[in-house]
C-alpha cells in the first residue's frame, strides 16, 4: 500500500471522513510517531517536540472533552449543532496525535544562547510543523486520512489532568485520523511560478 514520498505529499489531504477502523496496526502506528519524532529536525537538536497517541476509548474522550468545553463556550444549542457535528465526526476516528513542545526545553536554549532567545520559540514553532506534516504524510502512506485541529489553548488544562501530561508541554495541535470514508473535493492551486523563483 506504500506509495512514493511525493505521491503520499500529493495525496495528503484534509480527510474529514474517517472511521473507526484502521490499515495498519497499533504498533505500527505507534512506529510512525516514535519515528517521526526521533528523526524530525529541530533547531540546535533541541528535540523539543513531543507527541501523546490516544486510541481507542482514550481517542473517544479527547473528543468527548472538547465538545462538553465548546459547549459551554458556545452556549446557544443551535448555534452549536455544526460544532457538535465536527465533534462526532473527529470521534468517529481510530485514533488522534496530540503535538506539544516542551517550554523547558526552549527556555533552557534561551538561557544558553541569549543572541537567539527571541528566535528558539519560532524555531520550535516551525520544528512542531514539520513533525505534523512527517506523521500527517506517513499515515497517508499507510492508507489512514488524517486533519489538523487546534482547540488549544482551550483544551489545554483538561488535556493536561485527563492523561498527566507535564506542566511544561506546550499544547500545539491534534491531529485526528482513520480509515477515509470520504473523498476530499478537488484542491485547487495557485500558479506555482507565483510562488517559485529560480535564480541561475
Amino acid at each position: 500500500m506504500s506509495t512514493s514520498f511525493f505521491e503520499a505529499l500529493k495525496n495528503r489531504r484534509s480527510y474529514y471522513g474517517i472511521s473507526k477502523e484502521s490499515t495498519i496496526s497499533d504498533a505500527k502506528i505507534q512506529e510512525i510517531v516514535e519515528e517521526a519524532v526521533k528523526y524530525t529536525p529541530t533547531s540546535f537538536n533541541s528535540q523539543t517536540s513531543r507527541a501523546v497517541v490516544l486510541l481507542g476509548e482514550q481517542h473517544d474522550k479527547l473528543w468527548n472533552h472538547t465538545e462538553e468545553i465548546l459547549r459551554e463556550v458556545v452556549g446557544n444549542a443551535e448555534a452549536f449543532q455544526s460544532t457538535a457535528e465536527k465533534m462526532a465526526g473527529f470521534r468517529s476516528g481510530y485514533g488522534t496525535v496530540l503535538f506539544f513542545e516542551d517550554n523547558n526545553v526552549i527556555a533552557q536554549l534561551q538561557q544558553n544562547f541569549a543572541a537567539y532567545a527571541d528566535n528558539f520559540p519560532i524555531w520550535a514553532n516551525q520544528s512542531n510543523g514539520m513533525l505534523q506534516l512527517v506523521i500527517w504524510t506517513a499515515l497517508e502512506q499507510e492508507g489512514l486520512g488524517a486533519s489538523l485541529q487546534h482547540y488549544n489553548p482551550l483544551i489545554d488544562e483538561k488535556v493536561k489532568q485527563e492523561w498527566n501530561i507535564p506542566e511544561n508541554w506546550r499544547l500545539i495541535a491534534q491531529m485526528p485520523f482513520g480509515k477515509p470514508t470520504a473523498t476530499p473535493g478537488e484542491k485547487e492551486f495557485q500558479p506555482i511560478e507565483q510562488r517559485v523563483k529560480v535564480h541561475k
